[in-house]
């Protein structure tokens, strides 16, 4: 039996239980912990909510530290990197620092693992979360200039990529239940759609 480990965002933290469910019998399901702190505010990434690309190398530091080892490690940054501040228009994370990251991030990756797969950034449709996020903004465009770096440093290092960005897009605006976040249906398509990657990915390992 392989096991997953899962970091990433809210949307993991959403499709998490399903990933889990549907991966039953054949899998080990973990991930990041703290699911209760994380949920109060999906938009603060505390507890199971990786954060920004800075937060999720902090970590990995420090479970490295701790000699921790994991089989397949599932990855994703790039929600909270693209932040945008209403006033200033900077970023939380700024694109070139995103890069220097997440190039830190598959080296720490590639040593504490067996096997690595990098997650596309999920869609922003500019109108829906402008319009309803109040603290700050987020752009499509961001998206996919952000997913574009991470993109190119995984290509360059031969990494596994899962688009997630891809598949979540082509089921429209209704897929949306906020600002950013899925409906519970689209939670479980998503779920499926990793469920068949790992499945046709790693099915002689």
């Amino acid at each position: 039996m392989r096991d997953i480990f899962v970091i990433g965002d809210s949307i993991s933290i959403q499709y998490g239980p399903y990933l889990s469910e549907q991966l039953a019998g054949d899998w080990g399901y973990d991930r990041k912990q703290g699911d209760a702190q994380a949920l109060i505010d999906l938009d603060q990434p505390l507890g199971a909510n990786g954060g920004d690309s800075s937060m999720v190398l902090a970590y990995l530091k420090s479970v490295e530290a701790l000699g921790t080892k994991y089989d397949i490690l599932l990855l994703n940054c790039g929600l909270h990197d693209i932040k945008t501040n209403l006033v200033t228009g900077s970023k939380q994370i700024s694109l070139e620092q995103y890069r220097h990251n997440i190039s830190d991030i598959v080296d720490k990756a590639c040593k504490m693992s067996n096997s690595f797969v990098w997650i596309r950034t999920t869609d922003v449709i500019d109108h829906i979360h402008n319009a309803k996020s109040r603290n700050f903004h987020r752009f499509h465009a961001d998206v996919l200039d952000y997913n574009a770096a991470a993109d190119a440093i995984m290509q360059e290092r031969g990494i596994p990529i899962l688009d997630l960005y891809g598949f979540s897009r082509k089921l429209g605006e209704a897929a949306f239940c906020d600002h950013v976040h899925y409906t519970d249906e689209v939670r479980k398509l998503q779920a499926a759609f990793i469920t068949g990657y790992l499945y046709a990915k790693f099915a002689d390992a």
